[in-house]
């Protein structure tokens, strides 16, 4: 077992300082990230927290995952490796303006 946390179903409220305190209580926390929007700054309702050993990262799944929080249940498992964003691809799209030939209006 990896020692990497995901984190879902947090309250927005939550800063990184109190999410790293919640795991604290469960083992040596090496980092805790609150996961927010980067337009408005505002929390994704999720986060990551790495745990100094894998036995520790499974105590707090057990003790933490399906817990109350604010009202809200949290999600606490084992972090996926990130999928590779190669920002190839996209293809497609294009230009919406062809096949009209006369007639209609021309607004281009």
């Amino acid at each position: 077992m990896g020692n990497k946390l995901y984190v879902g179903g947090l309250p927005y409220s939550v800063t990184e300082g109190r999410l790293q305190e919640i795991f604290s209580a469960h083992g040596t926390v090496e980092s805790a990230k609150v996961i927010s929007d980067k337009f408005t700054g505002q929390s994704r309702g999720f986060g990551f927290v790495e745990m100094s050993s894998g036995g520790e990262a499974q105590k707090a799944i057990e003790a933490l995952n399906g817990t109350q929080l604010e009202g809200r249940t949290l999600v606490v498992n084992e972090a996926k490796p990130m999928e590779r964003r190669d920002g190839g691809g996209g293809g497609g799209g294009g230009g919406g303006r062809g096949g009209r030939s006369g007639g209609g209006r021309n607004r281009w």
